[in-house]
């Protein structure tokens, strides 16, 4: 006989389909088992995957659609078998809510590698502890998950800003540490939004000379604020050859279709440059003569598992360093999408969910 799942009502607020906007919804959540933490949502930064799947330019969005993977949160219970964590605590939850945890990826502490395809992400995603049902994300009142993909929150650390760390943060330093970013290496940073702008930071704080490539001359100065310690225009031709075959990194963080080719030349002999932004269109072919003639590699990051995103916000709790935010309330989400679309905001939206509880 299968087991009785039993469920009680949240707030959220969804995308009913993909050009309808945002509005109120009650959804399921299951009650918490022996190992759930059920968290009360503070906070919920909007990354622009959350467009991608809300507005249908990623395949396979399930409406009505609850967006919402950078998630902190106030532990408000907890199940018999749990022993990292009590009421009261911070909280935060990330990209990933479970996985098949048998693996030698989820084995080795990559779960976002799953070699059984078996993840369960945080929205979107059929739900294995409720069959049947899609995971609803963090534009929600409470979530309860599995305390092996619960993390904690340093204490020091802004909550708000915080919050985006849970995607943007864990997308930039896995692959900063994966190819050893830190003093003595040249690190390039192209793009400063909601990824590149943590990225900036995290290369600063690892020790690491860090460039950052932009296309807006409005974000030299800031660039330098975040910790570059040079900021190059990227249509700049001249600005850029002076720094051909001189990195030992660069991550490319630009979400939008672009020639790799004029930061693939930038690389030293071995080096790597790492994509890290999904563009809803393809790259044009890279140069292979670029590539071969000095060893060069472009490889592929996805965000972390869990226990490296807990070494990364224990670096940052170290650090003090968050996300550059602007708090809005979730009655504004349509306007903060509209604004997204244009880059609007600098650099990261975060919903207080005060103002869904209070609604």
């Amino acid at each position: 006989m299968s087991e009785l799942i039993v469920m009680s009502k949240a707030l959220s607020y969804a995308a009913f389909d993909r050009t309808s906007p945002f509005g109120p919804f009650s959804l399921n959540r299951r009650e918490p088992g022996p190992q759930d933490v059920e968290c009360d949502i503070l906070f919920c930064g909007i990354c622009h995957s959350d467009l991608h799947t809300a507005r249908g330019e990623w395949p396979g969005t399930l409406y009505p659609c609850v967006p919402g993977h950078e998630i902190v949160g106030r532990v408000s219970h907890v199940g018999s078998a749990v022993t990292g964590f009590k009421v009261g605590d911070l909280a935060a939850i990330g990209c990933m809510v479970d996985s098949c945890m048998t693996c030698a990826s989820c084995r080795a502490g990559l779960q976002q590698y799953c070699d059984n395809n078996d993840i369960t992400f945080t929205y979107n995603s059929p739900d294995k502890k409720q069959p049947g049902a899609m995971t609803y994300g963090g534009y929600s009142t409470r979530i309860v998950v599995d305390e092996r993909f619960c993390l904690q929150l340093p204490e020091k650390l802004d909550l708000a800003a915080a919050a985006p760390l849970l995607c943007a943060g864990i997308t930039t330093y896995s692959p900063l540490k994966h190819w050893c970013a830190g003093k003595g290496k040249k690190i390039g940073i192209v793009g400063l939004g909601g990824l590149g702008h943590v990225g900036v930071k995290l290369s600063h704080a690892l020790g690491a000379h860090t460039v950052l490539f932009t296309t807006s001359p409005g974000k030299m100065d800031d660039g330098g604020r975040l910790g570059a310690d040079e900021s190059v225009v990227s249509k700049n031709a001249d600005a850029m050859v002076k720094h051909a075959d001189s990195f030992d990194l660069i991550l490319n963080t630009v979400a939008a279709s672009h020639d790799l080719d004029v930061y693939t030349a930038l690389l030293k002999r071995d080096g790597t440059m790492v994509l890290i932004g999904v563009p809803e269109h393809p790259h044009p072919s890279p140069s292979v003569g670029n590539l071969i003639f000095k060893r060069r590699r472009i490889a592929g990051s996805l965000i972390g598992g869990i226990a490296e995103t807990q070494e990364m916000l224990d670096f940052c709790g170290k650090h003090e360093i968050t996300a550059e935010v602007e708090v809005i309330p979730i009655q504004r989400i349509n306007e903060a999408y509209a604004r997204l679309l244009k880059a609007d905001v600098k650099y990261r939206f975060c919903i207080d969910l005060s103002s869904l509880k209070s609604a």
